[in-house]
């Protein structure tokens, strides 16, 4: 088992020996294990993230050991979510208020709000006269103010 306990920049120096994808929510939990399965044999590695509390780790983020001898980059993970899409920028703005009222994980961008599928906010968000559609691609939700 190899144990992650440090988030790194990227340098030359520490160029991963392994690539993870992990989904929103995975990449929130800072202690747990992962089972990643080689992909040309049987053997599974199990990688244990022990990281400090506060850090949240990000697409393109470096892991690595105590010893800074075992490099691990975080990629997002595609994952099936619902985007919202206005022309209005006041229907979006309404939209991300009355999902936000009810604590969803939210995706923010210029033209569109990202959240994972529910069927009772889905239809709220249609009964505010908005277009969704469901799509698989990397979710990437609002942190929250006290983590930037």
């Amino acid at each position: 088992m190899i144990i992650l306990t440090k988030k790194l920049t990227f340098s030359p120096n520490n160029k991963p020996n392994l690539t993870i994808f992990l989904t929103a929510e995975e990449r929130l939990k800072i202690k747990h294990t992962i089972s990643i399965k080689e992909s040309n044999n049987q053997d599974i590695k199990l990688l244990k993230l022990n990281l400090n509390r506060g850090n949240i780790l990000k697409s393109g983020d470096i892991l690595t050991n105590d010893k800074e001898d075992f490099f691990v980059e975080i990629q997002a993970k595609s994952e099936v979510v619902i985007t919202v899409k206005s022309n209005s920028k006041l229907s979006l703005l309404k939209a991300a208020y009355h999902l936000g009222n009810r604590h969803v994980s939210l995706e923010i961008g210029e033209d569109y709000l990202r959240f994972s599928p529910d069927y009772v906010l889905e239809s709220m968000i249609v009964k505010l006269g908005l277009n969704i559609h469901q799509e698989i691609t990397p979710f990437f939700p609002e942190v929250g103010a006290y983590k930037h």
